[in-house]
């Protein structure tokens, strides 16, 4: 175990545990459809667009769970013509991209700690590159102000269903204001990238994404020859985890924050409806079907601050579709079998009272990771949201955490 004293005050250690068995549950499932698969040739999804079908699970001595889809919530403070564009169809990349573009003026004027204390003379740059798939990737970088060296680059991988154009825009600005050029895309079908809205056909694909964009990059003249290094957030630390998997040797550290590893057992379906769930998601991939949950009380901690994720207007909030779903979890259980594996100088932060990834996960993480060189730092009271959603001291906290891990690495 490490020294717990290495930590600061507002940190605590937890010593490794083994989660408690999970009993399953009898349950007895109900399934109505009036979907016609009478061709081959029939999508599923566009009849399910415009008839609704309805699926109930029914568990035995609990209420129904129905499965709906979710009405976008208004957003207090701003003009009935912006909430009339927040309420467009955003499951294509157009859509996405006009909306993010009348909000952008709005969401840099928010009362966020993140905006409020942006550093000044940062210079971003945005782009568009064709994936290998022929998608258009949206991919943006911020750079320290001239004069100032640059010490390495760090490229960001974001959770499930963000995007790296809302509140990464102020903890990326922090970092590169301390010497590092930060990178960033939108995954296929999240943000301002091309593709259907929260809707990954594969994982992998994801991955092999960030690999093509780091590698080039990387050959850029102005960090070619300095330590790269990945970050993920929570989704994106799966992603960042299986990018240096399969380049082991590629990375001079890698940085995780409520990485998910696994999935907390409470946000996982029983083995029932999980059953169900595949069979459907061979049938209607992009269906909205996945149960879903409001995470946002999970995921912030400081009251306060819950209202600012409603503007993160391109973000994906809606029941999780089928084909992602069982992506997720296939990627995390794939993660899981190979964390010995995991080599390059590491740094993992938590929160303490994450109840969306479990900080005892992270905690197996560090002790399975054959790392030299690796850093875990559980943060007390800490939600799942600890870059962006606790209280101003904490998140400047953490972020001074990374810059300094980052530092050291750069320096030796």
């Amino acid at each position: 175990m490490f020294n717990s004293t290495s930590f600061k005050t507002n940190t605590i250690t937890y010593s490794l545990q083994t989660p408690p068995t999970t009993t399953t549950m009898d349950l007895s499932l109900s399934l109505n459809t009036t979907l016609p698969f009478g061709s081959q040739n029939h999508n599923p999804l566009n009849h399910y667009h415009h008839n609704p079908i309805s699926i109930s699970i029914k568990l035995k001595k609990l209420p129904i769970l129905r499965l709906t889809a979710k009405k976008k919530s208004m957003i207090d403070g701003i003009s009935d013509d912006l909430n009339s564009i927040a309420s467009l169809n955003l499951d294509f990349a157009p859509s996405r991209r006009h909306v993010r573009e009348a909000f952008t003026h709005v969401q840099h004027k928010l009362d966020h700690f993140l905006f409020k204390t942006a550093p000044s003379g940062i210079r971003t740059q945005e782009w568009y590159e064709r994936n290998s798939r022929g998608l258009e990737i949206f991919c943006k970088s911020w750079m320290p102000k001239n004069g100032v060296p640059i010490k390495g680059a760090l490229f960001f991988c974001h959770g499930y269903g963000s995007t790296c154009t809302f509140f990464f825009e102020g903890i990326a600005r922090r970092i590169a204001a301390s010497g590092f050029g930060v990178y960033a895309m939108d995954f296929e079908g999240f943000g301002l990238s091309e593709g259907l809205h929260g809707y990954v056909p594969s994982f992998d694909d994801l991955v092999d994404d960030v690999i093509e964009y780091s590698t080039k990059i990387k050959a850029r003249p102005e960090v070619r020859d300095l330590p790269g290094f990945i970050f993920g957030q929570s989704m994106g630390g799966a992603i960042a985890l299986k990018a240096h998997l399969k380049q082991p040797n590629d990375w001079d550290g890698v940085i995780l924050v409520a990485p998910m590893c696994k999935i907390s057992k409470g946000m996982i379906p029983s083995t029932m409806v999980l059953n169900v769930l595949t069979l459907l998601s061979k049938m209607m991939p992009k269906a909205k079907l996945f149960p879903y949950k409001d995470l946002t009380e999970l995921i912030i901690r400081e009251p306060g601050k819950r209202k600012f994720a409603g503007y993160n207007v391109v973000s994906y909030d809606d029941k999780t579709r089928l084909r992602t779903g069982m992506e997720l979890l296939s990627a995390t259980q794939d993660i899981e079998s190979q964390l010995e594996k995991v080599s390059a100088p590491l740094l993992i932060l938590h929160g303490a009272e994450d109840k969306v990834t479990d900080p005892l996960v992270s905690q197996f993480l560090y002790e399975k990771a054959c790392s030299k060189d690796k850093t875990l730092k559980i943060y007390e009271g800490g939600y799942h949201g600890i870059l962006e959603g606790e209280p101003d001291e904490r998140i400047s906290s953490v972020h001074d955490d990374i810059i300094s891990w980052l530092d050291f690495r750069c320096c030796r």
